[in-house]
């Protein structure tokens, strides 16, 4: 993986200052960074990821079904730092840890030192080992594997219409989990409205949309009262669900059950199963399921006085958190906390969870909320919808992406005639399932389609 180094402050410490890293600007890095910037807080604190900018994760849905625009999801680390004292921002891909120097070693040379690291990168996709999954897959964690994703189902659209709706295009996601759910739904109600209008060579009820869970009900981490809602409303929308269903091979144009069974594909959308990133192994850090980092209950790695683990990448005390934003943002903030206590001389406290409920979106006006704070209740359809919106569109980093969002979004819940769909690159290809394109992507990098995180 490459990236192009740009260093603004300098790497070093300023005035006798002790320095604060932080790797990763997902929700956990962020929130550590916003602790780390109060003006109490004497340290340098620099913020170290492979991209110029922190992508929202939750709106990648609709950037891969072209219901936002790439930027409408993200946002500039520079401005991020640029308002906070003492706050500086380096690009650049970490290649290794020398833990006993207190090292970051990056591949574009000059290596930055630390005093205190908190590790943030977020996870990567798990193949489980699975032939051919890793190599004919697309996954959903970064910002160009949503556009990667978008690209692939236009042109596997175009590709069907291109020679009459004779082969109509069957669209896979395996996984049905929040990301599959979301995505499964998503494609459908985009099959069922855009392409019911705007394609009259296709017959929508011939593209199919399957969802492969290995479980018997999609949503596990749920009440079952609110699984059942989600399996209806997909199924709703036209939805295949193959439950209980475990891949046994990926293949370019087909998707191969345990059993023997192939289900044909123009894409294959993976979201199931997540694990950190395999460079994290060369660290020497104790590793839990997943290849997740090991941290004592202060979120501190076991057997380090001095390197945290906050977010996705981290199993605290043995028992791994949801990966959801929530989990993240307390996790990213209580590190940075924590390195307040220890700069000042104090110990280090203990990480307590405030559990505020989850949420999952299925599709327009459908999602299931199982909310624990500030009051309590389980709610679906269009009130759970409203929830879900809501919060995530507050959650967003600046007025520009709210507003652009809750414009797209209200755009196509009020649209009247066809459905603008913002569009992508799609590219002609010979034979249906075969091969996008000789050329490589202009956009799209193989490595970050895979990745998850931002470190």
């Amino acid at each position: 993986m490459t990236t192009t180094a740009t260093t603004g402050r300098p790497q070093g410490r300023s005035a006798g200052r002790p320095k604060v890293v932080v790797l990763g600007a997902g929700f956990a890095g962020l929130s550590a960074v916003r602790e780390l910037g109060d003006v109490d807080a004497d340290a340098d604190v620099l913020l170290v990821d492979r991209n110029a900018y922190n992508t929202f994760q939750p709106f990648l849905f609709q950037v891969a079904t072209g219901g936002l625009n790439p930027g409408d999801v993200t946002y500039s680390l520079r401005t991020f730092t640029g308002g906070r004292r003492r706050v500086g921002f380096r690009q650049g891909t970490v290649t290794g840890l020398d833990a006993e120097a207190k090292v970051l070693r990056m591949a574009e040379g000059e290596d930055v030192s630390y005093d205190y690291l908190i590790v943030s990168t977020g996870i990567a996709a798990n193949y489980f080992g699975i032939p051919g999954a890793e190599e004919h897959t697309l996954t959903m964690y970064t910002r160009n594997g949503a556009i990667a994703v978008r690209d692939r189902l236009l042109t596997a659209f175009e590709q069907a219409a291109e020679h009459g709706g004779e082969e109509p295009p069957c669209i896979v996601v395996v996984g049905g989990g929040a990301t599959g759910s979301e995505m499964a739904g998503s494609i459908a109600e985009l099959r069922n409205t855009y392409v019911a209008e705007n394609y009259p060579e296709l017959d929508p009820s011939r593209v199919r949309v399957v969802c492969i869970e290995m479980l018997e009900f999609v949503l596990a981490p749920f009440d079952d009262s609110l699984r059942q809602y989600a399996r209806g409303a997909l199924e709703q929308r036209g939805v295949e669900l193959r439950l209980g269903s475990a891949v046994a091979e990926v293949r370019e144009d087909v998707v191969v059950l345990k059993g023997g069974e192939e289900i044909p594909s123009a894409l294959t959308v993976w979201t199931s199963g997540v694990s950190a990133p395999k460079s994290l192994s060369e660290w020497g850090f104790p590793q839990g399921r997943g290849g997740r980092l090991q941290t004592e209950a202060d979120l501190r790695i076991q057997g380090s006085d001095s390197v945290f683990a906050v977010g996705d990448v981290g199993v605290v005390d043995g028992s791994p958190l949801p990966q959801l934003a929530q989990p993240a943002i307390q996790t990213g903030k209580h590190a940075a906390l924590n390195v307040k206590h220890l700069l000042a001389g104090e110990p280090a406290v203990p990480f307590q969870y405030k559990d505020k409920g989850t949420m999952a979106i299925i599709g327009r006006g459908a999602a299931v909320a199982d909310i624990k704070w500030p009051f309590k209740g389980k709610f679906t359809a269009a009130v759970a919808w409203l929830m879900w919106m809501g919060l995530h569109i507050a959650l967003l980093h600046s007025y520009r992406n709210r507003l652009a969002v809750l414009t797209n979004i209200a755009t196509h819940l009020t649209r009247t005639g066809m459905q603008n769909l913002i569009p992508g690159e799609t590219q002609r290809v010979p034979q249906a399932g075969r091969q996008l394109s000789d050329e490589p992507k202009a956009e799209v990098d193989p490595q970050l389609e895979r990745q998850g995180g931002n470190a």
